[in-house]
């Protein structure tokens, strides 16, 4: 007799990361907003805004979502955050 062995599980990607649809959702609206910002140019700014903040709102939902179940990686999103806040620092000291 064999002894019963429990179903394969499928790999949970998403345990402390991104849901696998967030990003390609952030990416599918930019777009949107970059096609409407040919047809009203007045507001092409938004859509060039939206492709800026996307990585920015990944590293913040992996931060605060996955603070309990991988600190290492939310850690990672956090310094890359820090970062980001840095170069826009230097930033206004150079220009």
């Amino acid at each position: 007799m064999s002894a019963s062995q429990p179903p394969p599980q499928k790999p949970d990607t998403e345990l402390a990361g991104l849901p696998a649809w967030l990003y390609p959702l952030g990416f599918w609206v930019g777009v949107a907003l970059l096609a409407g910002g040919v047809l009203l140019p007045a507001y092409a700014w938004v859509g060039v805004v939206w492709i800026a903040l996307v990585p920015v709102l990944a590293a913040v939902w992996v931060a605060l979502a996955g603070w309990r179940v991988d600190r290492r990686l939310s850690v990672a999103a956090l310094l890359a955050l820090a970062g980001l806040a840095l170069v826009f620092g230097v930033k206004q000291f150079i220009g």
